[in-house]
C-alpha cells in the first residue's frame, strides 16, 4: 500500500497531544491589531482544544501519521 499524504496546511495549524486531544490556536491575533481592544487581545492568547466528533475525524484523516 502507498504511504498517505500529511496535509501540509493541516500540519501547520493543528497539533496533536500527547493524549491524541488536537490543539488549535485562536484566530485573529496576526495583524490589524491597533484598534482590537486589550481584552480582545488577552482572550485571543492561547490555544483551544477541538471539539470531537466529526471535525477532529477530520483533521486526523489529513493527518495520517499524528
Amino acid at each position: 500500500m502507498a504511504k498517505l499524504k500529511t496535509n501540509k496546511s493541516v500540519k501547520k495549524r493543528f497539533r496533536v497531544t500527547k493524549s491524541g486531544k488536537i490543539k488549535r490556536m485562536r484566530a485573529g491575533k496576526r495583524h490589524l491589531l491597533q484598534h482590537k481592544s486589550s481584552k480582545r487581545k488577552r482572550h485571543l492568547r492561547g490555544s483551544l482544544l477541538v471539539p470531537g466528533g466529526e471535525m477532529q475525524n477530520t483533521i486526523r484523516r489529513l493527518l495520517p501519521y499524528a
